[in-house]
């Protein structure tokens, strides 16, 4: 977001989503997607959240989640404290191995299947609501509309994807679309069809709209990327285009490190050139580089590098 909306500080997305017409859901990833997109994914059938699987839910869990509904739509929005002091389910494991409030578990389940929307956060938590969507279930021709469009939203994010990314990321439509994920394989056999692609040194690429080979020359700008920005997210990609690997390292033990917990790869120009760690100490934002090859020279990457230091204490509020 940094990058992309202007003047943009840490924490407006989330003070301020609820004016702007977009949802917390489930997409390639979790996030936040438009009111249209959202209702392309819906309704979803009430199964395992993404990282859970796709089975149907029990019987007991069905009517826990219907009296937490009932609740809901009782109070018109909720905090998982409130929830858990009236139900006190207990405690479940959750997807990472830890364990997590058994009624905040089985609301993020409940929103993913689209019976509660997230209305705000306060200090971080999702406040809910229900979400009376009134969706029906489509035939084989607007399931097959409606995953082309997914399809094209998320390429459209990406592009250009070589082959093998564009596969990848189609596949992870399944998180969109659980019900559907039986035709996957046929929504990727469509998209390699219907994509404008073309073939450089061995691979396929392929994109939506505009011409990715029509390109104005790169400007003069450093831009330190987060781990999951678009640039950086198709690590084959990345490989690809740079020549060199990025990992993500925070869940990585130190010892084993070899770019930094939260290492952001460090654009120069049209190439990701090397990364930097950047954290914050008695309000003062400290810094470090590292770099692939040899460090740019030149006295405009060292001006454009502080510039973008600059920027990211403005971000942080630090100025």
């Amino acid at each position: 977001m940094r990058h992309r909306v202007r003047n943009y500080r840490a924490g407006d997305l989330e003070r301020f989503y609820a004016k702007l017409g977009v949802w917390e859901d489930a997409f390639v990833n979790y996030g936040f997607v438009t009111s249209s997109l959202q209702a392309l994914m819906h309704p979803r059938p009430m199964v395992g959240v993404p990282a859970g699987g796709s089975k149907p839910w029990p019987r007991k869990r069905k009517n826990r989640a219907q009296l937490l509904l009932e609740f809901v739509r009782e109070r018109g929005e909720v905090h998982p404290r409130e929830v858990d002091e009236h139900f006190s389910h207990g405690r479940v494991t959750n997807y990472w191995g830890g364990s997590s409030n058994a009624t905040t578990h089985l609301l993020d389940a409940m929103h993913y299947g689209g019976v509660l929307k997230v209305v705000r956060r306060e200090r971080g938590i999702r406040i809910y609501a229900a979400h009376e969507h009134g969706l029906a279930p489509v035939d084989g021709a607007e399931r097959r509309a409606r995953l082309d469009t997914l399809a094209d939203a998320a390429v459209r994010i990406y592009q250009p994807l070589p082959e093998r990314s564009l596969s990848f990321l189609l596949r992870r439509l399944r998180i969109a679309v659980p019900q559907w994920r039986g035709k996957l394989s046929e929504t990727i056999r469509r998209a390699k069809e219907r994509l404008p692609h073309v073939r450089v040194d061995g691979h396929d690429w392929y994109w939506v709209d505009g011409d990715p080979g029509q390109c104005d020359e790169a400007p003069e700008v450093v831009r330190l990327l987060t781990p999951f920005d678009p640039v950086v997210w198709d690590r084959d990609r990345f490989e690809l285009l740079w020549g060199w690997t990025y990992r993500f390292e925070a869940y990585t033990p130190l010892a084993k490190r070899k770019l930094g917990y939260y290492a952001l790869p460090l654009l120069w120009r049209d190439r990701v050139i090397g990364w930097g760690n950047v954290a914050v100490k008695n309000g003062e934002l400290q810094r470090e580089f590292g770099y692939v090859g040899l460090k740019p020279d030149d006295s405009a990457f060292a001006r454009e590098l502080d510039l973008e230091v600059e920027r990211m204490r403005a971000f942080l509020k630090l100025t």
